[in-house]
């Protein structure tokens, strides 16, 4: 676990336990019992690699160096393998010194810029590090005789680039690890520590001590901390600044002024607790007059959240696309944000990489080449601004924060809803997110996406089906069910289209998938569906809102708006104050990418035979690969002639889709001219959002009579992972019956034929 930094005082002057002490222990704990380093939790292996020097890498060649000695007469123990002094860390002007635990012998081993140093922290009280010699500061606190608190007080505000030097173990920790996880998603630039902790409704102290260790570690950095340099000892002169905001900040929006400190000595500035003094320092009138001018709380503009799944952060870290772009991918994933502040640098990335790739690498190149014209039409654009609540602000667009959705999870959902309203206007979703995690439901601020978890699940494929009365031949086997044979409905099919409930869904061919569902089923329940009868299907993506022009004319490839299911579709869902697009499947289709879908069948048979330890982003790349791929199948033969009955709705999503160019711009574009974000749009989407929801709730209930809520409820608690508790089937009731979709009409299965009780399209 963590070094308790904010008990310093009685670790470092009571039991003279530092935390390269501390540290060392632990290290030489897990190499005596050759656990992997994988056991640190993440933050811990942060602060282990800071003050250690020892990563992944340095790990595994300590250990091998443990092993190989055994070998030999001489054995070396993991205690002498291990460093005998810190390597030099980050140190900030703005940290304050404290004497640590000292005695007569220590004294006779420093050198006399060290005694006066020590005299001095000793006589007066803590000091600012900047108000003695650097290299004195850096050679008390390797010999262990000072210690570093970082002061952080109610008014500091802090900023989070992305992430350097972050350990990625996802070992979860103790008590602390997990509160430094859900403060970081929540942080922002214009919130300061009191606000947040009121925000998440966590003890002040609690806050402070986690904010500090974020700037101990050099995760964030508090904003506008700028000491002015005639304070500082000359050493510090040309030391560079861990403190990257310094170069950028507007002076208008600085936290503390650059004159706030020359009326304060070093000792009233440190001055603070001796038990408390990681977390809290003095306040200054002065300070305190200019953060109250500035109004910060009120000051700043609200913004646009864009929501992601995990699914991006893996591509953007697994293409090598761009030299520094896996930090601000790191930070997505580890953070769970990228804030508006961060923006511009990944933008420059993102337009490093390259527009064509080879083979698998050309999925991460598309979607970061996607992600890169979203981020720029929602941040600052003007069309999206003229719902702002005050008509005499200036309409320059809203500024914009991509927020991974898990993070969101990880809060509570009262917490959650407090973190949002707080920080963001609108919301607005990828397209898809990944089924493994519940997408946010929110009323206000407004979102552009999945209205309830229920929307992005399973029962939605068969709410469309059932009341468009179109859909390709569809099984939902329940947990538990046993196949003696592919029922007949998916005879003739050379695709299989696969959905493990609570996963993302992937094409397998029929020959030997039978082995593979019954395995499937034993934990989880199965949807099973028709893609193919000449290997995979073919699919297009309808994107809506619908245009005047695109329901109009002859049905064609180019003219499906005018598909007798999309025309039920827009009367019985609103698409026209919704975005995301409607995916239609040929299953006749001899024209899909043959290629791909041989390429496909070892991964689709694999993905299901898993099960539930299937890793979901794999499973997510599979269907994005389809898609991708067959529409640049639909390019290439344009001039295949086909009828409206040949195609059936497979699917409807909401948001903006980030697989395909061609497709992400064209819903972009709808959703200007559209107005969606205009603020008489957003109150008829939510109107929309809460009859979409009762209507979709009421035919999920409708075909689980029979079974209690509470039933339900342990069902999808029992199917769900212990390692995923925010998974996707948690709260979206799992199916109590067997259901059929066939010739337009959804029943329940009995094993051999259609019920006789069927359920009209009403």
């Amino acid at each position: 676990m963590l070094y308790p930094y904010h008990l310093s005082d009685i670790m470092v002057k009571g039991l003279r336990v530092t935390p390269f002490s501390y540290y060392t222990g632990i290290m030489e704990d897990i190499m005596n019992s050759e656990k992997s380093y994988d056991s640190l939790p993440n933050f811990t292996a942060a602060d282990c690699l800071r003050l250690l020097g020892i990563g992944r890498n340095q790990y595994i060649d300590l250990m091998n160096q443990c092993r190989s000695s055994k070998k030999f007469f001489r054995r070396k123990t993991a205690h002498d393998l291990l460093p005998v002094k810190p390597v030099e860390i980050a140190i900030e002007a703005w940290w304050v010194v404290q004497s640590g635990y000292i005695t007569e012998d220590d004294i006779k081993i420093c050198t006399t810029s060290e005694k006066s140093a020590i005299d001095k922290i000793i006589d007066s009280g803590p000091q600012l590090a900047g108000s003695l010699d650097y290299n004195v500061v850096h050679s008390l606190y390797n010999k262990g005789f000072i210690y570093l608190d970082v002061p952080i007080s109610d008014d500091s505000c802090i900023a989070v680039p992305p992430l350097e030097g972050f350990v990625m173990n996802r070992v979860q920790g103790d008590y602390f690890e997990t509160l430094l996880y859900k403060i970081f998603v929540s942080i922002d630039e214009h919130t300061n520590v009191a606000e947040l902790a009121n925000v998440l409704e966590i003890d002040l102290s609690l806050v402070k001590n986690a904010v500090s260790m974020y700037c101990r570690l050099g995760f964030a950095h508090k904003k506008g901390q700028v000491i002015n340099l005639d304070n500082l000892h000359p050493s510090w002169k040309n030391v560079p600044s861990v403190n990257r905001l310094k170069s950028t900040l507007d002076p208008q929006k600085m936290l503390l002024s650059w004159d706030s400190g020359e009326n304060r000595s070093p000792v009233q500035e440190a001055g603070s607790s001796a038990t408390d003094t990681d977390t809290n320092s003095q306040d200054d009138p002065a300070e305190t007059a200019s953060v109250s001018s500035l109004n910060l709380s009120s000051g700043h503009t609200k913004r646009i959240a864009f929501l992601f799944d995990s699914t991006l952060t893996a591509f953007l870290m697994m293409g090598n696309l761009s030299p520094n772009l896996k930090s601000h991918a790191v930070t997505m994933f580890e953070v769970g944000k990228l804030s508006d502040e961060s923006l511009d640098s990944f933008l420059v990335e993102l337009e490093k990489v390259q527009s064509t790739g080879e083979g698998e690498a050309q999925r991460y190149f598309d979607h970061a080449l996607t992600l890169r014209n979203t981020i720029l039409f929602l941040r600052h654009n003007k069309d999206l601004g003229a719902q702002a609540v005050h008509p005499d602000q200036p309409n320059n667009g809203f500024p914009l924060d991509l927020l991974r959705c898990e993070s969101l999870l990880g809060l509570d959902p009262a917490t959650c809803s407090r973190v949002l309203n707080k920080n963001y206007t609108l919301l607005v979703s990828m397209a898809p997110l990944t089924n493994e995690i519940r997408p946010i439901s929110s009323c206000t601020p407004q979102h552009i996406g999945p209205a309830i978890p229920e929307v992005s699940s399973v029962w939605f494929k068969l709410y469309i089906y059932h009341i468009t009365g179109q859909g390709p031949p569809s099984l939902l086997l329940s947990k538990g069910t046993r196949l003696r044979k592919l029922p007949d409905i998916f005879q003739g099919y050379d695709r299989l289209l696969i959905t493990s409930w609570g996963h993302d869904p992937g094409v397998v061919p029929t020959s030997n998938v039978l082995t593979m569902l019954n395995d499937a089923l034993t934990h989880s329940a199965v949807l099973i569906q028709g893609h193919g009868m000449h290997g995979t299907g073919e699919t297009v993506h309808i994107p809506f809102p619908f245009d005047e022009a695109e329901q109009q004319g002859d049905f064609s490839r180019v003219n499906m708006g005018i598909h007798t299911a999309l025309k039920i579709l827009r009367n019985r869902v609103d698409l026209q104050h919704f975005c995301g697009y409607v995916t239609m499947l040929n299953p006749t289709s001899r024209h899909a990418n043959r290629k791909l879908s041989d390429a496909s069948d070892g991964r689709g048979e694999a993905e299901l035979a898993s099960g539930s330890d299937v890793n979901g982003s794999t499973e997510s790349f599979e269907m994005v690969i389809e898609e991708t791929s067959m529409d640049s199948a639909v390019k290439q033969s344009p001039e295949v002639p086909t009828t409206e009955l040949e195609w059936v709705p497979l699917e409807l999503c909401f948001g903006i889709p980030l697989f395909s160019s061609e497709l992400n711009q064209k819903v972009c574009r709808k959703i200007a001219t559209h107005g969606l974000c205009r603020k008489e749009s957003l109150q008829k989407l939510l109107h929309s959002s809460r009859k979409l929801s009762l209507q979709v709730l009421n035919f999920v209930h409708s075909f689980q009579e029979g079974i209690s809520a509470l039933d339900q409820l342990h069902d999808a608690g029992s199917s769900s992972s212990v390692l995923q508790p925010i998974s996707a089937d948690m709260g979206v009731p799992l199916p109590a019956k067997n259901l059929i979709f066939k010739e337009g009409v959804l029943s329940e299965w009995n094993g051999w034929s259609p019920s006789s009780v069927f359920f009209s399209h009403t």
